[in-house]
């Protein structure tokens, strides 16, 4: 097919001048240009492809064993077939001997040890940013790794402010891929938007999401962009679902979940119509649901398949047993958390029995053998904090979101007052942050729907030497402390309520003596006070029945002052005789 032909133009041919030879500089000249130009995005697409069985005569049915069987047979008894086999047997078995002759990808210093002391300072750099592709931007309210070597990562997209989404906001979420941040490898279509999402650690082409009107939404990657399971509305939540996880199991379908409507539900994805089992968030222990407190966040330990922890809109931590006979049992103990949300809660991936929550303004690290106060605490920040999670490579090391913007990265062996590192990441608010299995990388989503790739340096990814050792003291140490303290405290509150109540039978021993002194030193005032009293009136009246003396008269006064003088002139002649 010709498009168009352009004729020779022998105008233009007289004016060419033919210059040989012509001596051109490389590399050796000044880079020079009148303007700047933008290149264009270059834009990779993956792409798989299925393979399917074929090949086959039309005379052979390739559904039947026999047929099959008596056609390959056929053909490996021809001579073109085996001539192919022998040269190809040929150059396989040369590429094999060469492969095992050099191993191109053998590490020869795996077996290195961690290195005691990072020389470099704490350092973050952005590796990527998924954009939200949508025109209305929507937040990013959940991150979640791919199981598999990490190379994807889902992001779920929803607005979670109350009747405010903007008109014709798109309820997809996306699959990335790490080296292609251009466009998303797959949409994810639910019915309502998505406030979480979470991969299937057993099985990476399915994942598990809570949608915005409180249904649970299950995907399996190999049959497209739709839903593969969905929960009846009936059965499901009453309000936004803020927690799911999958659940350890021999099967890897069950999984369970967490609303602000009070309820924890468990599921099995084989059978969604409704769930297996309901868990009513009723400190009282009353089984209402008008009392139950609402859940944000769930926190799950595959080492502890018995226990699971929530976090509530009230601020108080409630740890729940699965396997408790009555349903009111199944809520063991409760921690009072924050003043506000907790938004985010997990367990030390080292110590099980350390966890770290974040609400309000401060993140706390708890111990589950301190029931009354947490362990540890940072400072009270000027924004709120959003998220957090523990590093997996690091016991003492976890991560921070404030509403900012910052993403703060705590270091307790290092520094216990302030973060190690703060990083500005986005002018607007961090929602959520997901943590890489290798501890280098950090996912970050903003409240427009912009995902930030990081990757920290390695003295704040790399195991220190003794770190494990340093860690757990300092954790067994401050939880002896604030058991010290609980008992001191709860002394002092016994003390004073058996003062309110004024018990006398319940006072000690000491106690009375006290009282009794008390007693006899008052009874001592009041006796003396009326005896000086006593004493006060009687001189009082003493002084009225003495009789006044009487005035001498002017003349007495007189005769009395010539007396003196005389004497006094007497006395003055008898010195003078002495002194001779």
């Amino acid at each position: 097919k010709l498009n168009i032909d352009i004729m020779p133009n022998p105008e233009l041919a007289e004016q060419f001048v033919e210059r040989n030879p012509v001596d051109t500089g490389i590399q050796c000249s000044v880079s020079m240009s009148e303007h700047e130009a933008n290149t264009e995005r270059f834009e990779m697409e993956t792409r798989g492809v299925n393979h399917v069985e074929g090949g086959w005569p039309k005379d052979v049915n390739p559904l039947e064993l026999e047929q099959t069987i008596r056609f390959r047979k056929k053909v490996e008894k021809d001579e073109n077939y085996v001539n192919a086999i022998m040269q190809l047997g040929s150059i396989m078995e040369h590429c094999i001997k060469q492969n095992n002759a050099i191993d191109i990808y053998e590490e020869y210093f795996n077996d290195e040890e961690a290195e005691e002391v990072m020389e470099e300072a704490p350092s973050a750099k952005t590796i990527n940013v998924f954009r939200d592709p949508q025109e209305i931007k929507r937040a990013a309210t959940h991150l979640s790794w791919h199981p598999d070597g990490n190379r994807k990562l889902a992001v779920a997209y929803s607005c979670l402010d109350f009747q405010r989404a903007p008109v014709g906001m798109s309820s997809d979420s996306y699959i990335w891929d790490l080296e292609n941040p251009n466009k998303p490898e797959l949409a994810l279509k639910p019915s309502s938007p998505l406030v979480t999402l979470e991969f299937n650690p057993k099985d990476s082409h399915v994942l598990l999401g809570g949608c915005y009107n409180g249904q649970i939404a299950c995907w399996d990657t190999r049959k497209g962009s739709l839903v593969a399971e969905l929960s009846t509305i009936e059965f499901s939540h009453r309000d936004p679902v803020y927690g799911t996880i999958w659940l350890q199991s021999k099967t890897g379908t069950e999984c369970f979940s967490a609303s602000t409507d009070g309820q924890v539900m468990w599921w099995d994805i084989r059978k969604m119509s409704e769930p297996t089992e309901v868990v009513i968030m009723d400190i009282t222990k009353k089984e209402q649901l008008e009392n139950a407190l609402g859940a944000i966040s769930l926190e799950f330990e595959s080492t502890l398949p018995t226990k699971f922890m929530v976090g509530t809109e009230q601020g108080i931590i409630i740890s729940c047993n699965r396997k408790a006979k009555t349903s009111a049992e199944k809520i063991v103990c409760t921690f009072p958390g924050h003043h506000g949300p907790i938004y985010a809660l997990q367990r030390n991936p080292f110590y099980p029995k350390n966890f770290l929550t974040v609400g309000d303004w401060t993140a706390r690290i708890w111990s589950e053998d301190s029931r009354e106060s947490c362990i540890m605490w940072t400072k009270y920040h000027m924004a709120y904090l959003t998220d957090a999670a523990w590093s997996p490579i690091r016991p003492a090391v976890f991560f921070t979101t404030k509403m900012d913007g910052t993403l703060d990265i705590w270091d307790f062996v290092f520094k216990q007052c302030n973060p190690a590192l703060s990083l500005k990441v986005c002018d607007e608010a961090l929602f959520c942050l997901r943590v890489q299995d290798n501890g280098c990388f950090i996912a970050c989503g903003s409240q427009l729907g912009t995902t930030t790739l990081l990757e920290v340096s390695p003295g704040l990814s790399t195991l220190q030497r003794n770190e494990k050792n340093v860690a757990s003291s300092m954790f067994e140490r401050e939880t002896r402390r604030e058991k010290i303290l609980e008992a001191r405290h709860r002394e002092m509150r016994l003390k004073e309520k058996g003062k309110a109540e004024g018990r006398d039978e319940e006072q000690t021993d000491e106690d009375l003596d006290i009282d009794l002194e008390a007693l006899v030193s008052k009874a001592e005032e009041e006796f003396f006070d009326i005896i000086f009293a006593e004493l006060k009136k009687k001189e009082a009246d003493a002084i009225k029945l003495t009789p006044m003396p009487q005035q001498p008269s002017p003349e007495e006064d007189q005769a009395v002052e010539e007396g003196e003088e005389a004497a006094g002139e007497g006395k003055s002649e008898e010195v003078e005789e002495d002194l001779a």
